[in-house]
């Protein structure tokens, strides 16, 4: 079980430049993969968001790449020949149509990056990307040990949870055999109370009794709560990512105290469903953070 929530990050260098990566996650319903790259390396968003999908299932995850020139990275200077070339060719026709010579100063070469230290030499997409692609699947490796420790965290606590919800279940239905009894003393009480004298082996108090408990009656209720409370536990150990089942199930568990609660006609009933209700919206609040 994993957390939709976590943080990872990584460096890694060329010659040149370091290379940056972080990763954060939030939670989302469904899948969300936002990867911010240098406007120059555009090219590496599509591998970055293939690398990542492959390692979530759920939560929106936001990847960022930086790149820095290192500070003490080597000063030589290098001339870039193909940009010389084509701004020379470019001045020669503007010196034609103008009739009168553009001579090009040392200084509109530094300007215009013709001439450049090897510091600040352009890195390629290409020539960074393996660089890249290490800081990246190193950063994603951090990123995924946090989610999976938060969560092993959330699983014990929903679990935790969960064995206070069967608890509540077992006390309902420990009490519910009780209530169509106790219906009966209240009917033979005030019977006798108005000076009516009824056996308790009328057969109209019988009649009335069974359809009390026939409309009352939860087993089912408490028998798919039993179901439930399994599947949950089976999909807390399960390898697969369980947050959407879970936050289905809890929406059936929540079905089943709500009729329970209407069914329950008896203020006990009445107040260990609500009980049970209140700690199930904690557990779903829990849900809503497992990938």
């Amino acid at each position: 079980m994993n957390s939709m929530t976590g943080f990872g990050r990584s460096v890694a260098q060329t010659d040149r430049y370091n290379i940056l990566v972080e990763i954060s996650g939030v939670n989302r319903k469904q899948t969300e993969i936002a990867v911010n790259v240098p406007r120059s390396y555009a090219e590496w968003d599509a591998p970055v968001r293939s690398i990542v999908q492959g390692a979530v299932s759920r939560g929106r995850v936001g990847v960022s790449v930086s790149v820095e020139r290192l500070a003490e990275a080597d000063g030589s200077l290098q001339l870039d020949e193909n940009k010389l070339a084509s701004l020379a060719g470019l001045l020669n026709r503007a010196a034609d149509l103008a009739g009168q010579p553009m001579p090009l100063q040392a200084s509109d070469l530094l300007r215009l990056e013709i001439i450049a230290s090897t510091a600040e030499a352009a890195l390629s997409p290409e020539e960074a990307w393996p660089v890249v692609e290490e800081a990246l699947k190193a950063a994603l490796k951090d990123f995924t040990a946090m989610r999976a420790a938060e969560g092993a965290n959330l699983k014990a606590d929903v679990l935790g949870k969960l064995d206070t919800l069967e608890q509540f279940r077992l006390s309902i239905a420990d009490h519910a055999p009780s209530v169509p009894v106790r219906l009966r003393e209240a009917m033979l009480k005030r019977l006798a109370e108005a000076d009516l004298s009824v056996s308790a082996d009328d057969e109209r108090i019988i009649r009335e009794v069974a359809l009390f408990a026939d409309k009352c009656d939860i087993s089912e209720e408490i028998t798919r709560l039993s179901s439930h409370f399994d599947q949950f536990r089976t999909l807390c150990g399960s390898s697969a990512p369980a947050g959407r089942p879970l936050d289905f199930l809890c929406q059936e568990i929540f079905r089943e105290f709500n009729t329970i609660g209407s069914k329950a006609n008896d203020s006990t009933l009445a107040h260990l469903v609500v009980a049970a209700k209140t700690e199930l919206e904690k557990i779903r609040e829990q849900v809503q953070n497992i990938e």
